[in-house]
């Protein structure tokens, strides 16, 4: 399905963001499905009428079967000046996630150091610090239960790769769908209940405080905990 207007948070001179629907790869891949940058080109080109394409920069990444807020940059400042924001960490990340079995505490930190199996696109979280590790660092706070599931709200300090996912199977909290990481099945439609829900930072340009915030998936799931989001 192509990018409409329903899918786009934001829009200035420099930035766009849009609401990823999971199982939409961002930057292509081997396996040949467009990915949603070009899907954000095309969107670009047709609403301005660029005879000669759009600039899309791609800022950040989030997982094929993850949900949520992603920011695109319209210009090369825009792209430079945003990777070094989250380069810097000077961007505040929320996501939700949700999953079957609490956490012991209601809230806590998180700090493993993950290391990389490229071949099988699997991350592990040790409890040490070794060579060819590195360091993965999250807080977590326990907003609710519906129906024996539990909604996880979740602030990574570090950008890992599938650093959410594997944090929180570690702590014996795999997320609904996430096969990968533990949880018992996977879902059909190759998605897993994650979300990316916010992002605050100041405009690289504008230098105005930004809050950008992802509606929930309208998947026949995520619906339910739509009473969570105040």
């Amino acid at each position: 399905m192509p990018i409409t207007d329903k899918d786009i948070i934001y829009e200035d001179n420099h930035l766009l963001a849009v609401n990823k629907r999971a199982g939409y790869l961002v930057q292509a891949d081997p396996g040949g499905d467009e990915p949603l940058e070009d899907m954000v080109n095309r969107y670009l080109t047709h609403k301005y009428q660029k005879p000669n394409g759009a600039f899309v920069g791609v800022v950040h990444r989030l997982d094929r079967p993850v949900s949520g807020l992603i920011l695109f940059a319209k210009t090369s400042k825009g792209l430079e000046r945003m990777q070094g924001l989250f380069r810097d960490r000077q961007i505040q990340k929320t996501y939700w996630a949700v999953v079957r079995t609490p956490p012991e505490a209601p809230e806590g930190k998180l700090v493993h150091w993950l290391s990389r199996d490229r071949k099988q696109n699997i991350t592990k979280a040790h409890l040490q610090e070794a060579p060819n590790r590195v360091r993965a660092e999250l807080d977590y706070r326990l907003i609710g239960e519906l129906g024996g599931y539990y909604l996880i709200e979740v602030y990574p300090v570090t950008g890992r790769t599938h650093q959410i996912r594997v944090q929180l199977a570690a702590m014996g909290c795999p997320i609904v769908g996430d096969h990968k990481y533990g949880y018992p099945r996977g879902s059909l439609r190759r998605t897993i209940c994650l979300h990316a829900k916010k992002l605050v930072f100041v405009h690289p340009i504008k230098r105005e405080p930004m809050e950008l915030r992802a509606g929930l998936p309208t998947d026949g799931f995520w619906e339910r905990f739509e009473l969570f989001d105040k």
